[in-house]
């Protein structure tokens, strides 16, 4: 489309004449009519998308994650960091923090599990609907930390299955938001298939 001065001719933007909604499409986000290989003729001159709906089910489910924070040590801190409008998670789908299990499809564990809090971290990872995902956060999660005691579960995936392992004593709000970001991949890619 040609960029041609409208409204004010002084002004030193270059501006493009408005077009009605759905008449262009942006390209690069689809397939515009005349750049595919083959096109669907009679169709009244629209762009096409076409994908399987496992790989469109598994898109919006990568970037809608609702989390349930399991914390009861320092990492929940730096999990209500993440949260806070200086990471924004909001801008990958993840905002929607529920503390319902009923409710939530990611349980992200943060901090020390002992042999008394195990069976109701279980519970809750029960009680969540399918498909569900988990991200183990901290060293105390991940492996007991430096609790080597009789009563410190040593690693959550004992008791539940694991997805992603965010390192850390804590770990930063940057480390379990790119966690995030890489259980978001997996799921869109298709990798995690339980159930």
């Amino acid at each position: 489309m040609p960029v041609k001065r409208i409204e004010h001719p002084e002004s030193i933007i270059p501006r493009q004449v408005g077009v009605a909604p759905g008449e262009v499409a942006e390209k690069g986000l689809l397939t515009l009519p005349g750049e595919s290989e083959r096109e669907v003729e009679d169709l009244a001159g629209a762009s096409y998308l076409t994908t399987r709906v496992d790989t469109l089910v598994n898109w919006a489910r990568g970037n809608s994650l609702w989390p349930l924070p399991f914390g009861t040590a320092c990492c929940a801190i730096e999990f209500m960091s993440m949260v806070s409008s200086h990471y924004d998670i909001a801008r990958f789908g993840a905002e929607v923090v529920r503390f319902s299990p009923r409710q939530a499809d990611l349980l992200i564990v943060a901090g020390t599990i002992v042999d008394k809090i195990a069976p109701v971290l279980k519970k809750i990872y029960e009680q969540m609907p399918e498909p569900k995902y988990v991200i183990s956060m901290g060293a105390c999660a991940c492996s007991g930390g430096f609790y080597r005691a009789y009563h410190v579960v040593q690693g959550i995936d004992e008791i539940i299955p694991v997805d992603i392992w965010v390192p850390g004593c804590p770990p930063t709000p940057e480390g379990l938001m790119y966690g995030i970001l890489k259980l978001a991949e997996k799921i869109k890619r298709g990798e995690i298939k339980r159930g």
